[in-house]
């Protein structure tokens, strides 16, 4: 059976992350962009790491530039950005188509795992997020308009 264990990412910094270190901690996977509607959710995401990272859980935000190109800048930028103005202390990866040919295979998989609604497997839009257990299986999926304070319980649960 496929974990997140089997997946390996690129760190916005370049460096290859393989995601069997996350093994035994609860993840939060998000679709980001700079300059989208959403991204203020990157207070609430800051807000969850910080309530929870002592009990073995991280976000980790995967860039992505696929939906209203709302995510033209390029690692440095992103970075910059995210901690300037919303004090982003989360691990921020390389960034990453999330649909198409393209797409990452960790995103293909959770698509898989956890289909949108009506079944659909294709992410819409940026902020969705994939709720990952400490077995590292894919427990729940959420739209971009689902604000990180929604998922509180859902965390603790896992925790």
């Amino acid at each position: 059976m496929t974990t997140v264990a089997d997946f390996t990412v690129t760190t916005n910094r370049g460096e290859t992350l393989d995601l069997a270190t996350k093994k035994g901690k609860v993840l939060l996977v998000v679709n980001t962009a700079s300059k989208c509607g959403f991204t203020p959710q990157y207070d609430g995401l800051e807000a969850l790491y910080q309530q929870f990272k002592d009990q073995d859980f991280e976000v980790l935000g995967f860039p992505c530039n696929q939906f209203g190109a709302q995510e033209p800048g390029n690692a440095d930028e992103i970075a910059e950005f995210c901690k300037v103005n919303f004090g982003v202390t989360f691990p921020l990866m390389a960034k990453v188509d999330v649909n198409g040919d393209d797409a990452s295979p960790l995103f293909d998989w959770m698509k898989s795992e956890k289909k949108g609604l009506m079944g659909s497997t294709s992410i819409k839009w940026n902020f969705t997020k994939f709720l990952i257990d400490r077995e590292g299986n894919v427990v729940k999926r959420y739209g971009p308009q689902d604000a990180p304070k929604t998922i509180v319980k859902d965390i603790e649960k896992l925790l």
